[in-house]
C-alpha cells in the first residue's frame, strides 16, 4: 500500500497548545519500541528503504518503507508477527526481520537490486526508537457521508544508538497520515494545524536520523538540484509538466529546509535551500501558463524567503569562506562578527516563518493534484517550450548587448586593466550578490553603475535561460524524435552540450559577479578598519581574470547550436 504522510517538527514553545489538541478523551497514547534493522555499511538507507520490527501496543509488527515520491507518499508494507516467536528471540537476543514475506509483495520492487539471501544474512540491528505515541483519529465533519479519515501521531521520545545506548537523538515531532478519502482534506487540516502551532515541515525519517545518529552526524549533507528525479513524462501535457517541474524543485528545497529548521547553520544547507527557490521561482514565472492552479502569492513568499537567506548568508560566506582564504595567503585578519550579528533574519527564522511553511504545504499539494481535472490537459508542453526558449534566446542576446554597450562607454574613460596583482585567482565564491549599504560603485575602481547593471540583467537571463533548457531538454530530445530531425543520442548530445556551456557562462559570471561585491565589502570595511585594504586589493585584481573567463564562456555560448 501507499502511505500518504506530513511530518512535521513541534517549537518547544507551540508544545503546551498542540498536546491540548492532541491528547483528548478520545486519543490513545502507546508506546513503542521499534529495532531498525540495515547493513553495516547501510545499503538499505542508501536506496530510500527503512526496516524496522516495532512493537505496536501487545503487537509487533515487521514494517519496510520505499520508494514514493519523496515527499509525502512512500510505499509502506506491514505484516504482524508471531508474539511467542518475537519474545523467544528477544530472550536470546537474536530478533530479525524475516526478508521472505516480501518476494511477492507489491514492495518487492524495491528489493530487486538486492539479493535477499545474502541481504539476510548481513542485516544487523543499528539502532532502536523508544517512543510514547499519542494518536487522534481526525474526520471531515463538513460531510456527513465523506469517507475522509486521518490519523494524527504525536511523537515523543529518543533515537538511541544499537550498541551504545548512551548515544541517543530526542524526537519530537508531529504526522498526519491520510487512512481514507480525499488527499485534499490532509492538506486541508495540516495546514490549519500548521497555522495555529506554527509547525514546520520535515522529510527526515526515523530512520534517515538512526542512520546520522550512527555516522555521528547531526544533519544529513546539502542536497542539490537532480534532474535525473525529473519525473515528467515525455509527451507531457502543460499541466503535468509544470507539476513534475515543482515537484523537483521540492526534491531540492524540502531536505534543505527539513535541515535548517532542525538548527542547522551550514552554509551549503543555506545555499542549496536558496538555489532550489530560485529554480522554483523561474519555473513559477516563465511556466505561469501552464495550469490554472499556480498560486501568484507563493512567488511573492518564496522571492521574500530567498532575499532573506541572501542577506544573511553574505557576511556568513565572507567570514567563513573568503576572510580563512585571505588570511591563508598571509592577509591580515579582518573582523566580521559584528556584521553577522547585525543581520535581522537569520536562516532557521526565515525557514521556520509560518507563511513559507504553508506556501511548502500547498506546493506539495499542487504536486499531487490531478493534472487530468484542468482545462489545458490536451496541450502539450513541448511545443510550447520550443516558443519560450525563442524569446529567452531573445532576451539574453539583448541583455549581452547591453553588456557589450556598457562596457564600450566605460572604455572610453576608465581603464580596466589598470588593476595590480594581476594573475590572483579566488575560487570557490559563489553567493547571491547585493551591494553593501552606503557604498557606491564609484567609491573604488569598479565597474560604473550602468555597467553593474548590465552584468547583473544578463546574469538573470543566463540564470532563466538555464533553468528553462534544463527543464525542457527532455521533452524536445523526445520531439525531436518523433519529428525525426534528429536521433535520440544525436539529440541529447546536442543539448547536453548546449547546457554546459550555459552552465558555465552563468558560472563564469556569477564568480565575477561575486568577487566584484566582495572587493566592495572589503573596500567599505577598509574605512574603519585599515586591515581589509588587503582584501581589497587582492580581490579587485582577481576581477582581471574573472572577466577575461566570463568573456570566454559567453562567448562559446554564443556559438553554440540551439538544441531547440
Amino acid at each position: 500500500m501507499q502511505e500518504i504522510e506530513l511530518k512535521f517538527l513541534v517549537p518547544e514553545s507551540r508544545l503546551k497548545g498542540l498536546m491540548r489538541q492532541a491528547n483528548i478523551k478520545s486519543s490513545q497514547l502507546t508506546q513503542l519500541a521499534a529495532h531498525y534493522y540495515d547493513t553495516p555499511d547501510q545499503q538499505l538507507a542508501k536506496a530510500g528503504i527503512g526496516l524496522r520490527i516495532r512493537q505496536e501496543g501487545d503487537a509487533w509488527v515487521q514494517t519496510i518503507k520505499a520508494g514514493g515520491d519523496g515527499i509525502a507518499a512512500r510505499l509502506e508494507h506491514n505484516a504482524v508477527l508471531d508474539n511467542k516467536q518475537v519474545q523467544a528471540m528477544l530472550d536470546t537476543n537474536t530478533l530479525m526481520p524475516d526478508l521472505n514475506i516480501y518476494q511477492d509483495s507489491p514492495i518487492a520492487s524495491a528489493l530487486e537490486p538486492f539479493k535477499l539471501t545474502k541481504l539476510a544474512k548481513t542485516l544487523t540491528r543499528l539502532y532502536v526508537t523508544d517512543v510514547k505515541r499519542i494518536t487522534r483519529l481526525l474526520t471531515d465533519n463538513s460531510d456527513k457521508d465523506s469517507s475522509n479519515q486521518i490519523e494524527m501521531a504525536y511523537d515523543c521520545g529518543a533515537i538511541i544508538h544499537g550498541n551504545d545506548d548512551t548515544q541517543r537523538d530526542s524526537i519530537q515531532e508531529i504526522e498526519f497520515e491520510l487512512i481514507s478519502g480525499d488527499v485534499d482534506f490532509l492538506f486541508t487540516t495540516a495546514k490549519n494545524w500548521c497555522q495555529r502551532h506554527k509547525l514546520c515541515l520535515s522529510t527526515v525519517t526515523k530512520a534517515e536520523r538512526g542512520g546520522l545518529l550512527i555516522t555521528g552526524q547531526q544533519h544529513s549533507r546539502a542536497v542539490s538540484a537532480n534532474l535525473s528525479d525529473l519525473t515528467d513524462d515525455k509527451d507531457s501535457s502543460r499541466p503535468a509538466f509544470i507539476r513534475a517541474v515543482v515537484h523537483n524543485c521540492l526534491l531540492q528545497i524540502l531536505p534543505n529546509s527539513s535541515a535548517i529548521v532542525a538548527g542547522s547553520t551550514d552554509n551549503e544547507h543555506v545555499l542549496q535551500l536558496h538555489n532550489g527557490i530560485q529554480r522554483l521561482l523561474t519555473a513559477l514565472k516563465l511556466f505561469k501558463g501552464f495550469s490554472d492552479e499556480l498560486n501568484p502569492d507563493w512567488a511573492i513568499i518564496l522571492k521574500q524567503t530567498a532575499t532573506l537567506l541572501a542577506d544573511y548568508r553574505k557576511f556568513a560566506y565572507l567570514a567563513s569562506h573568503i576572510e580563512p582564504y585571505l588570511q591563508a595567503h598571509e592577509a591580515p585578519s579582518v573582523d566580521w562578527s559584528a556584521e553577522i550579528e547585525a543581520a535581522k533574519i537569520t536562516p532557521i527564522d526565515a525557514v521556520r516563518a509560518n507563511d513559507l511553511q504553508l506556501t511548502l504545504l500547498e506546493l506539495i499539494a499542487f504536486t499531487m493534484s490531478d493534472p487530468n481535472l484542468e482545462p489545458q490537459a490536451d496541450k502539450r508542453a513541448a511545443h510550447k517550450l520550443r516558443k519560450i526558449l525563442d524569446k529567452r534566446d531573445k532576451k539574453l542576446l539583448k541583455a549581452e548587448r547591453k553588456l557589450d554597450e556598457a562596457m564600450n562607454a566605460k572604455a572610453d574613460s576608465t581603464d580596466l586593466d589598470s588593476a595590480s596583482l594581476e594573475g590572483v585567482n579566488l575560487k570557490g565564491v559563489n553567493l547571491e550578490s547585493r551591494e553593501p549599504q552606503s557604498l557606491q560603485a564609484q567609491d573604488i575602481d569598479l565597474p560604473a553603475k550602468d555597467e553593474k547593471q548590465a552584468q547583473y540583467k544578463l546574469y538573470r537571463q543566463l540564470e532563466k535561460m538555464r533553468y528553462v533548457s534544463e527543464f525542457a531538454a527532455p521533452l524536445i530530445d523526445n520531439e525531436n524524435l518523433k519529428n525525426k530531425k534528429l536521433s535520440t543520442k544525436k539529440s541529447e548530445k546536442k543539448s547536453k552540450r548546449f547546457l554546459k556551456r550555459l552552465v558555465k557562462a552563468q558560472q563564469a559570471l556569477r564568480q565575477q559577479l561575486d568577487t566584484n561585491y566582495y572587493q566592495q565589502c572589503y573596500q567599505y570595511k577598509a574605512s574603519t578598519d585599515s586591515d581589509a585594504l588587503y582584501g581589497a586589493g587582492w580581490l579587485n585584481a582577481s576581477l582581471i581574470d574573472a572577466q577575461k573567463k566570463t568573456k570566454k564562456r559567453l562567448a562559446k555560448l554564443k556559438s553554440a547550436d540551439k538544441f531547440w
